[in-house]
């Protein structure tokens, strides 16, 4: 048997050829794939990257002088292409100015219209914030007096039924009765008391 050859390979591909490579036409992938390659081989170098706004710049027109040769005032009738070529960069020049003055406005009133945008959001954004902290203290204050109301009700109505428990017991059978309607009735005064949030101290 024969020893195994080499692998196939193209002639222009072999390093032992000398035959020029062969280039085919790059498609959009590769030609996007070569300029990432690029881009990134470099990663420090500064990009310019060109303007959004693009201005059109057009040759500067050159000023009319009146006083001076080779103006159009003294061109007669059998120099009418001095004449129109004289207007029509006259022409040109005022369209520019009215252009440049066109864009200045612009640029003019989308500044002030942003500046007005964010005027009225910074209000609203104000509004809504003086209004969240409005709520947060009222809710705060609300749960304060809540808390000191139920605290200051639940001791009293504690110390009258004590008080009341002790005069019931320590009394003799003949006034108990007596004791536990006075006991009924200022435990009524207590409890409408403790729903006003009012305490009522007795003077013995």
């Amino acid at each position: 048997m024969s020893a195994p050859g080499p692998e196939s390979i193209p002639t222009s591909a072999d390093p032992r050829s000398r035959r020029a490579t062969k280039k085919r036409a790059p498609s959009p992938t590769s030609s996007q794939a070569a300029s990432l390659s690029a881009l990134f081989a470099k990663p420090h170098q500064n990009i310019r990257l060109p303007s959004s706004a693009a201005v059109k710049r057009a040759p500067r027109i050159p000023e009319i002088y009146t006083n001076v040769q080779g103006s159009s005032s003294g061109a007669g009738s059998g120099e009418f292409h001095v004449y129109k070529a004289s207007r029509r960069r006259e022409y040109e020049r005022l369209r520019d100015m009215d252009e440049a003055l066109k864009r200045e406005r612009e640029q003019h009133d989308f500044q002030k219209s942003r500046a007005e945008k964010s005027q009225r959001d910074e209000d609203k954004t104000r509004k809504n914030r003086e209004r969240r902290e409005k709520m947060k203290a009222r809710k705060a204050n609300k749960g304060k007096k809540t808390a000191t109301g139920t605290g200051a009700g639940g001791d009293a109505g504690a110390g009258a039924g004590a008080g009341a428990e002790g005069i019931t017991h320590g009394a003799d059978p003949g006034t108990r009765e007596e004791t536990s309607e006075q006991g009924k009735t200022m435990g009524g005064t207590v409890s409408s008391a403790h729903s006003g949030l009012v305490i009522i101290h007795d003077d013995d």
